[in-house]
């Protein structure tokens, strides 16, 4: 009896844990910026891996900035001095490759979709796809694709970062682009995103020839203390092939297929969203409903509709099952 007591009670304590962390996940591009510094990089401004694309060091300021020691990295400014002086967050996978497989996008920009796309939220805000980056470096990779330019010369000082600014093609460090492939593969497997065959080979290789770093593995296992889960292209449990079919874990509503017609609705039909049960959420009291079974489903406030495939993605997302649902 004891020894059950024991075990109810380690249980117990475990699922308090588990949905502490999942209720941490952030809710916004900002807020995942603050928890970045607060639960990521805290102690990793002046560690050997540096800044993403040039390995620079900085100083934190406010809550989520840094001021960039050049003569850490070699940095030297090309064209924007002031904002090659701060740390930026960098979306690996840009905003726009995210947003433009979006209706939001079409209709009024990233602004537009931040306001008013929940899918396009949940994505903006994934820290795992979020790295510090010089801010000129941040400007100057802009939503370009990545590639390999052998015969591009550096512009940057003696940062390791190549640019075609006419062909609209970067070259990372080797040090980052496995880790810049893994995120590739996973954003576009969790929320359903197409990827050129050109983008697939080039990743694919990235991904052999620079296998997950020690760093690598640690920052997925901080992220996943504020996300609720990890990269599994850095833990291993998936990798990618060619072929590859999307698992769409965190899809809240699908992306339009090319030449499809996109209905914006507040209150997507199941067939809209791609499941066969839609998930109602509410993102000011991160409680789910289910069509079948939970009578509040239809009383959430409009403006404050999140939309689930499944239970598993709402619950992924740190959201819980609402208790006046009434049990299978």
């Amino acid at each position: 009896m004891l020894l059950r007591n024991i075990a109810g009670a380690i249980a117990a304590v475990a699922s308090l844990l588990a949905s502490t962390i999942l209720a941490a996940a952030p809710q916004t591009f900002e807020q995942a910026k603050v928890e970045l510094r607060q639960y990521v990089y805290a102690d990793r401004n002046q560690a050997a891996e540096g800044t993403l694309y040039c390995g620079c060091h900085w100083a934190w300021t406010g809550r989520s900035g840094g001021r960039i020691n050049f003569s850490s990295c070699g940095m030297r400014p090309r064209a924007q001095s002031h904002r090659a002086e701060r740390i930026e967050w960098e979306h690996v996978v840009p905003a726009s490759l995210m947003g433009q497989q979006r209706q939001c996008w079409q209709e009024g920009g990233r602004a537009n979709c931040t306001a008013t796309d929940s899918a396009f939220q949940v994505m903006e805000a994934d820290m795992h796809n979020l790295a510090p980056s010089v801010g000129e470096l941040n400007a100057d990779r802009s939503n370009f694709r990545f590639g390999a330019l052998p015969a591009a010369r550096y512009q940057h000082g003696a940062c390791d970062f190549k640019v075609d600014f006419p062909g609209r093609v970067v070259e990372p460090r080797d040090e980052v682009k496995g880790r810049i492939a893994r995120i590739y593969f996973y954003i576009h497997d969790r929320y359903d995103l197409r990827m050129s065959e050109q983008q697939q080979r080039l990743f694919m290789a990235w991904d052999r020839q620079f296998p997950v770093s020690a760093w690598e593995t640690e920052r997925d296992r901080r992220i996943a203390t504020r996300m609720g889960h990890n990269n599994p292209f850095v833990t291993g449990e998936r990798i990618w092939t060619s072929g590859h079919q999307n698992a769409r874990d965190g899809i809240v509503s699908p992306a339009p297929k090319p030449g499809a017609k996109t209905v914006q609705n507040s209150h997507p039909t199941s067939a809209q969203s791609g499941s066969d049960t839609a998930v109602r959420a509410n993102r000011n009291s991160r409680v789910y409903h289910l069509p079948e079974g939970c009578p509040s489903y239809n009383d959430v406030s409009a403006r404050n509709i999140v939309e689930f495939a499944s239970e598993s993605a709402a619950q992924a997302a740190g959201y819980r099952k609402a208790r006046n649902c009434k049990s299978d």
